[in-house]
């Protein structure tokens, strides 16, 4: 490919996971879950100029949601009580009139150990800046790509849930991982 050619590469569930991990805040905390769910259903999309990236999109599917694990708590999270838990979330994220939450990077610059991409965010029709830190491995054949971001879900007008009058919240701030291996003719990165 040369420097003038541009690609479009996509990735999608079944080359990596896009996890969401909450917390637990409130006088009564040590009562609630720390949960880790996975978004099932994902597109990022990745527009090349040569060999460099030069815009990203990531679409995910707002009812996609699926709670793997709750740590802490009185007890264990059973199979019902991730189903209330996946009810509530997808109540407090409107998902039905906000069927999507997209991240669109406009600018992506090249740093030590991957890229930094800087963008919107836009959750439950609210958009806002929003930067990630890319890290890419070279495995030869293929990349490996990961990312960590907080988000403040307030920021986006979406109430954490709670319970017992407010003595058990879940965190405002959610932290959001990526991990995803592409090889490198997908991408279009065959050096």
């Amino acid at each position: 490919m040369t420097q003038e050619q541009s690609a479009v590469s996509t990735l999608d569930a079944s080359d990596g996971e896009l996890l969401v991990r909450t917390g637990v805040t409130g006088r009564a905390a040590r009562m609630g879950h720390r949960l880790t769910i996975a978004m099932t259903r994902w597109q990022a999309t990745v527009r090349w100029d040569g060999a460099e990236p030069d815009t990203a999109e990531l679409a995910v599917e707002t009812n996609s949601f699926e709670v793997l694990r709750g740590e802490g708590g009185v007890k264990g999270l059973s199979g019902p009580e991730k189903l209330v838990v996946t009810s509530n979330a997808l109540r407090s994220l409107n998902a039905s009139r906000f069927p999507e939450i997209r991240f669109t990077a406009d600018v992506i610059v090249k740093t030590d150990d991957g890229y930094r991409l800087t963008g919107t965010l836009q959750i439950r029709g609210k958009s806002r800046e929003h930067v990630i830190d890319l890290r890419t491995d070279d495995l030869g054949d293929s990349w490996r790509m990961s990312a960590e971001s907080t988000v403040r879900q307030s920021d986006y007008g979406i109430k954490p849930y709670s319970l017992l009058m407010g003595s058990v919240r879940v965190a405002d701030d959610v932290t959001v991982s990526f991990t995803a291996v592409h090889g490198k003719d997908d991408l279009g990165l065959r050096r």
